[in-house]
């Protein structure tokens, strides 16, 4: 063997070296990227959630639902109180004042009843019906209406029995006479009517 071929037997084996640790430096790689991300990775505890934890958070985001449903109910039945209180208000808002007045009607028609008839009265007379039919249109504009009783069934609703007598004109359960008017504030009874039924 001559110094030529011992010379190059020597390189080629230097070359060889490198490569083979080139090698073993990427599988030790690959085997660390597989551990660390790879398929074969086995889950941290942090990735693990047991059933049991699945179910209390389910149970928990169904009574938040449920509280939140219940919560939009009573809102909505709130809301809807509030709305018909406010009508309620507005549409019977002078129902105590015009409860206040009913007594002066009373009075009005009982003075009228009795004016006595003489020449001198009758212009005062005249006065007194003008100013009363005034007040009863002012009323009447406001929504209060007189009971019609004679001749209707009674309805506990609307009539107060103070007495039941017998009659040939009416059947039973018939009101053959009023005693004191009753009055309507559009659709509420300010006043029963005091009536005599047929028995």
């Amino acid at each position: 063997m001559n110094k030529e071929q011992s010379f190059q037997e020597n390189n080629n084996a230097e070359e060889q070296i490198p490569v083979q640790e080139t090698e073993a430096v990427e599988a030790v790689a690959n085997n660390e990227q597989t551990e660390a991300g790879g398929e074969t990775a086995e889950p941290t505890m942090e990735q693990v959630v047991s059933k049991d934890e699945l179910d209390r958070a389910q149970a928990h985001a169904e009574e938040q639902t449920q509280r939140l449903l219940r919560a939009q109910a009573d809102f909505d039945n709130f809301r809807r109180r509030t709305q018909k209180e406010k009508e309620d208000l507005a549409k019977y808002a002078s129902a105590q004042l015009i409860t206040e007045l009913i007594p002066v009607i009373d009075n009005f028609e009982r003075a009228m009843a009795t004016k006595p008839e003489h020449p001198e009265l009758e212009s005062f007379s005249k006065g007194v019906d003008m100013i009363f039919r005034q007040l009863s249109d002012v009323l009447k504009n406001a929504g209060l209406t007189t009971m019609e009783t004679v001749g209707q069934p009674f309805n506990p609703e609307f009539h107060q029995a103070v007495m039941q007598v017998e009659s040939e004109e009416y059947e039973e359960g018939i009101i053959v006479e009023e005693l004191q008017k009753g009055y309507v504030l559009k659709d509420k009874v300010l006043r029963p009517a005091m009536v005599k039924v047929s028995g």
